[in-house]
């Protein structure tokens, strides 16, 4: 396997990389505003259900990590060893994992189905039932959710983004024509609403799959793939990568639904405004994921074949794009938030919500891009634990503050949304300022290690 990442010029290596991973990630935003532009033609009750039970999901990122995470980070690093045996162990070892997660956490959301829906106390009955059904159908094929990402860490490590991004540009396609046919109907389909946008983002999480599946005969680190290839010394190591940035994905979602509980208060259009404002938030966000893995990947690959200079070039150029990228996003936020929101949910009532929502958090977008990217560089070493500190830690902090400044005599609905935002740039802050100093301490230490290697000479 050809080792691409450890030499030649490094800024168009790392473009080249990132793009893909950036339009995958692109890919992944499309299909939840792809739901989100059908469901908002239902109302704000639709989107507050989907919403609710969306939570559910995005907590499933936690145990997905554990396996995407390990299959970066391990492939990578074992590729800059030119390791191909450990990188296909990792491989096997990920999906393995991956698929057993996956069962687990379905029966748990179907069991369990009731309590979750109900502990965000929701007043509107005709709400529950849509989020109660979302989440039942979406947990039934909730594997081929798991699978897909661990597929693409896979090929991601290897310094293959493209295939990636080329599986699931065709399910967001199945996706984006199956979406209208099945929550509207057409001929024979009845319209089935809530139901349907569950429906289709299921059967399009399936079509990616079975591409993945096609392409891993063919893959070096995948063919043959078998549940006796269950190593539990790999185990280890990928759940030592792993479940630092789990843990602080699972409990990102946890303050995140504490925090929606607190909104709910307000009622369901507030509600439905940080469902949809999130999802336009999250075309920077998730563009700032894609060079998060790019980073991680090129780290990673570098730090096995120990170029620590590439490294360090390497982390200055992921900052500087995901910088004109965070000062983009802050200015279509602010400016343009009216008429983007509009486009989601037309609801006059709704709209001056969600024009407040996009222009507070408008603020800290560039913050928030310096914290992912210098996360997959923290990845990329192989120390998962500084950004899962820093982001749990800062995250945490959201809910006191969200408590304190929305009382109605500081800032109301609009302090929780700052609490948001202003947690959002102290993690930047933070973060990198903790990169910067591991690595000046790193070059200290490969400089004095020279120092004494010529002076025993």
């Amino acid at each position: 396997m050809k080792n691409r990442l450890t030499e030649g010029k490094i800024l168009p290596v790392l473009i080249k990389l990132a793009l893909p991973i950036m339009g995958t990630s692109f890919v992944q935003m499309a299909y939840n505003m792809t739901d989100m532009i059908y469901i908002g033609r239902l109302g704000s009750s639709a989107v507050a259900g989907v919403g609710t039970a969306g939570f559910f999901t995005w907590l499933a990122m936690a145990f997905i990590l554990i396996s995407r995470i390990g299959a970066e980070i391990g492939i990578s690093q074992s590729i800059g060893k030119n390791d191909i045996k450990l990188a296909k162990k990792y491989a096997n070892n990920t999906l393995i994992l991956n698929i057993i997660l996956g069962l687990i956490y379905g029966a748990f959301l179907i069991i369990f189905r009731n309590q979750l829906i109900g502990f965000f106390n929701l007043e509107n009955n005709n709400v529950v039932d849509m989020a109660i059904e979302y989440l039942i159908i979406v947990a039934i094929g909730i594997n081929f959710y798991f699978i897909n990402p661990v597929f693409t860490g896979i090929y991601n490590g290897t310094g293959d983004s493209k295939t990636p991004f080329r599986f699931n540009v065709v399910g967001l396609a199945a996706n984006m024509i199956l979406d209208p046919a099945f929550i509207f109907g057409i001929g024979p389909i009845p319209a089935l609403g809530v139901r349907g946008a569950a429906i289709a983002t299921v059967f399009a999480q399936v079509v990616v799959t079975m591409l993945f599946i096609i392409s891993a005969k063919r893959s070096a680190l995948l063919r043959g793939f078998s549940f006796k290839s269950l190593d539990m010394k790999n185990m280890k190591s990928i759940f030592k990568y792993g479940v630092p940035v789990a843990m602080q994905n699972g409990l990102f979602c946890i303050f995140a639904m504490i925090i929606a509980r607190i909104v709910s208060g307000w009622g369901e259009v507030p509600v439905a405004v940080q469902k949809v404002g999130s999802q336009i938030e999250s075309i920077s966000w998730m563009t700032a994921g894609g060079f998060q893995t790019a980073i991680s990947t090129f780290v990673g690959q570098n730090y096995g074949a120990g170029k620590w200079d590439r490294i360090t070039k390497g982390y200055k150029m992921g900052i500087f794009s995901v910088s004109i990228l965070g000062v983009f996003a802050t200015i279509l936020l602010i400016f343009g938030a009216s008429p983007i929101f509009a486009f989601f949910i037309p609801e006059e009532g709704t709209l001056p919500y969600g024009v407040a929502y996009l222009r507070i958090l408008g603020v800290s977008q560039l913050f928030m891009c310096i914290e992912i990217a210098t996360a997959g560089a923290f990845n990329g070493i192989g120390k998962t634990l500084p950004p899962s500190l820093v982001s749990t830690i800062f995250t945490g902090l959201r809910i006191p503050m969200a408590l304190i400044l929305s009382s109605p005599n500081i800032l109301g609905l609009n302090g929780v949304w700052w609490s948001i935002s202003i947690t959002s740039i102290i993690k930047g802050v933070v973060l990198i300022s903790w990169f910067i100093i591991h690595l000046k301490s790193q070059n200290y230490k490969i400089t004095k290690e020279a120092e004494l290697t010529l002076n025993s000479l």
